[in-house]
């Protein structure tokens, strides 16, 4: 369901029936535990996340490590100018 490398690749699946017998399957809930910050990055204008994604990880896709390490709900609330990230390690 979810592709190798993915945020959601290691949360514990979990299942209910329903009163008609049928099978749900769903993804409990990810905890995020605190990455430790190996770098920073100072946020320079009209960055985005896949590319400095790729610039620490050689991998755009995970993206989502450093959004996780800054505590962010929404992506691009990161991308402001001189802001300094927190950049962890590409394995956690």
């Amino acid at each position: 369901m979810f592709f190798k490398g993915s945020r959601y690749e290691r949360v514990p699946e979990a299942k209910l029936t329903d009163a008609n017998g049928r099978e749900i399957r769903y993804k409990t809930t990810r905890f995020i535990v605190d990455p430790l910050a190996l770098v920073g990055h100072r946020v320079q204008d009209g960055e985005r996340l896949d590319n400095i994604a790729w610039q620490h990880f050689r991998d755009a896709e995970r993206f989502w490590r450093i959004c996780d390490a800054n505590r962010a709900i929404w992506p691009n609330d990161l991308l402001e100018e001189a802001a300094v990230l927190r950049i962890p390690a590409s394995e956690g």
